[in-house]
């Protein structure tokens, strides 16, 4: 990438990068904190968690298309202002419902789409797969970075004090945001049952199952950790930044092989079958084993390689699959699958942990990790995952 380009997808990344930090630091201490609300119960637990998902499953495809109407600078800014809104009443609630009414409106500001879309638009067609690889990463990043500083801050400040944290982080991108040039919207299509067709193709499907299948499965998994970490008295929560902290080093280390064979040595489906298998492994014993600091740490740290190199190559997939001028609408589908995982890993997770037990999560998410194998398993050579690979 040139000059130009290298800053463009990093103010793309800091957007993302603010924006995850303040949907997932309350992934590693909430299932514990909630208790200080009123009205508390392990299902809204999980919807408080999950609920945002929704809302962001609803509205990336209006926001896609809104953006390839009106430009993506414009609705950049309206989603990052209704996600300081929805912060702020986060921040003020006591009870749980306030808690799930405010993470709806935090949602509400569905903006994954109109970046990864913004991102496309400026940067050359044969530079765009770096591009959306290094912002990829980013969102690893900002994820390992929730699970450090979403305990620390939470210890210091308080669960309130965490979500005036987050709504600071939303002023911010939305001062990157200024600094942006926009681009002005190319012939227009109306959205309807045709133009989402095209962007339903089966290959494209695939993908949007993956990211789907992949975010439910972490949704639901960190609706467990936190509660695993305090029954099995591994650490104290408040402390757990301090485990997750090797975890990330571990993985990101691990996670590199995988990206570069997929990226530069287009090995895109022997990674995903790899990824998906070390998901696998790391659910089923989760479920088994007897958890101890050790045990904890290889298998958190197996299922973050297998997460941050699916998370980094699934974008540029996406990206490349979709035409120039539906990319909003194709990338906004993807989110809505997306997040959409999001949601139903939430409300799933919650419901199973009230029902069951704490430890069926896992049983649960080992089920739809081996489905997602068997589909990219079953996967023809003329597929998302083998066209995009060769454009």
């Amino acid at each position: 990438m040139n000059k130009q380009e290298r800053v463009f997808a990093f103010k793309i990344s800091l957007i993302m990068t603010t924006r995850m930090l303040g949907l997932f630091m309350i992934f590693p201490i909430f299932s514990v904190y909630a208790s200080k609300y009123t009205n508390t119960t392990p299902y809204l637990i999980g919807l408080a968690i999950g609920i945002y998902g929704l809302t962001q499953a609803l509205l990336q495809i209006p926001f896609g298309y809104l953006s390839d109407k009106y430009g993506r600078k414009s609705m950049l800014t309206i989603g990052l202002i209704i996600f300081f809104i929805g912060s702020i009443v986060v921040a003020n609630s006591t009870d749980i419902i306030g808690i799930v009414i405010g993470r709806a409106l935090q949602g509400s500001g569905a903006i994954s789409a109109v970046l990864m879309a913004f991102l496309a638009d400026f940067i050359s067609e044969n530079q765009r797969s770096k591009a959306n690889a290094f912002v990829g990463v980013q969102i690893g990043i900002a994820f390992m970075l929730a699970l450090l500083l979403g305990p620390i801050i939470s210890a210091k400040l308080g669960i309130s004090g965490l979500f005036w944290v987050i709504a600071l982080l939303s002023i911010i991108a939305l001062i990157i945001v200024t600094t942006m040039p926009d681009i002005k919207p190319k012939e227009q299509y109306a959205l309807s049952i045709v133009s989402i067709k095209k962007v339903l193709n089966i290959d494209l499907l695939r993908l949007d199952f993956s990211i789907f299948a992949l975010h439910l499965i972490l949704t639901c998994a960190f609706i467990a950790m936190p509660i695993v970490l305090k029954e099995n008295n591994i650490i104290d929560i408040k402390d757990s930044w301090q485990i997750y902290l090797p975890i990330i080093m571990l993985s990101f280390i691990g996670m590199l092989p995988m990206v570069i064979l997929a990226s530069k040595h287009k090995k895109i489906k022997p990674v995903f079958l790899s990824a998906i298998t070390l998901l696998i492994i790391s659910q089923v014993l989760f479920y088994q084993t007897e958890l101890t600091y050790t045990s904890f740490l290889i298998l958190l740290t197996l299922f973050f390689i297998a997460f941050n190199a699916l998370e980094a190559i699934l974008p540029s997939l996406i990206a490349s699959g979709a035409s120039a001028d539906k990319r909003g609408l194709a990338m906004g589908l993807y989110s809505t699958s997306q997040f959409l995982g999001v949601f139903v890993g939430g409300i799933s997770g919650g419901r199973i942990y009230n029902i069951f037990n704490l430890n069926s999560v896992f049983l649960f998410t080992t089920f739809i990790a081996i489905i997602w194998w068997i589909i990219i398993l079953i996967t023809k050579q003329k597929t998302p995952i083998k066209q995009t690979a060769k454009n």
